[in-house]
């Protein structure tokens, strides 16, 4: 069975050429932790998602996975 996939920061990540690393210190998580979201093993927070949204310069549901992405 497929995992589901509820975001989409990996392709955030890479269409904003930005790394796992670079998010964590912005965000001062643990990179662990960011590569937790983008495996979607995890998933970031309502707070940490709008966070993350305002540090990529993006809408939120940009990072998420819709049926329109």
């Amino acid at each position: 069975m497929e995992k589901k996939k509820f975001n989409r920061l990996k392709l955030v990540l890479v269409e904003k050429g930005k790394s796992n690393k670079w998010l964590a210190m912005k965000l001062k998580k643990s990179e662990t932790t960011v590569s937790n979201w983008c495996t979607n093993s995890r998933q970031p927070s309502i707070e940490t998602l709008i966070s993350i949204a305002d540090v990529l310069e993006v809408q939120v549901d940009k990072l998420l996975n819709t049926k329109n992405n």
